[in-house]
């Protein structure tokens, strides 16, 4: 029986760092942000589509996605956020099963699914067993973004604000775990435990 984990959390709570623990500790990862960005590569299958519904202008001279300026259009327009979604989600979808299929047929007893938008979306509770949110603080979170990115606390705050709050993140999860003024040892002391529980 394999387990079908949905991890999540906010921005700088060190999710990806959760991730790549489990990586490690042998759960086959669906990481849906990297299938996404791959959409949206030069030569990703959205290009077309995205091309088509926001212009030329959104795409770089690289034929990638203008990730900065579709940013900014997608956080101040909800319309143009949801028109992006209905493009890229369904091809996103669409690989997520082929990795799937792969981890399935290898024998994996652990399918980690990477979805920042876990709560937001609505629609993945139903297709994992465990919901694991890696929590910290909003003050940390903002923190470690503009320790690590170029990125303003304002900017920040911005994105968290378009993001599912701490508390609602928090009401999704079966496991939490607390990633706040802890060392790396002990986050992965923390994440091997809750791996036990995933047949790790």
């Amino acid at each position: 029986m394999v387990v079908r984990v949905g991890l999540t959390g906010g921005i700088g709570s060190g999710k990806s760092t959760v991730l790549q623990i489990l990586a490690q500790l042998g759960a086959a990862v669906i990481d849906a942000d990297a299938i996404s960005r791959a959409t949206t590569a030069a030569g990703g299958a959205a290009i077309p589509a995205i091309a088509q519904r926001f212009g030329s202008d959104f795409i770089g001279p690289d034929g990638a996605l203008d990730r900065a300026r579709m940013r900014e259009h997608a956080y101040a327009d909800p319309q143009a956020r949801r028109d992006l979604e209905q493009i890229i989600h369904p091809l996103v979808g669409a690989q997520s099963a082929r990795q799937v299929e792969a981890a399935l047929a290898a024998g994996v007893p652990c399918i980690v699914f990477d979805i920042p938008l876990l709560v937001e979306s609505g629609r993945w509770r139903a297709q994992v067993d465990q919901v694991l949110v890696v929590d910290c603080s909003e003050a940390t979170q903002v923190q470690r973004v503009v320790a690590r990115s170029a990125l303003e606390p304002e900017a920040v705050r911005a994105i968290m604000a378009a993001q599912a709050t701490r508390a609602q993140r928090l009401a999704a999860a079966d496991i939490v775990i607390c990633n706040d003024g802890i060392s790396l040892e002990e986050l992965r002391h923390m994440v091997v435990q809750a791996a036990h529980g995933f047949g790790l």
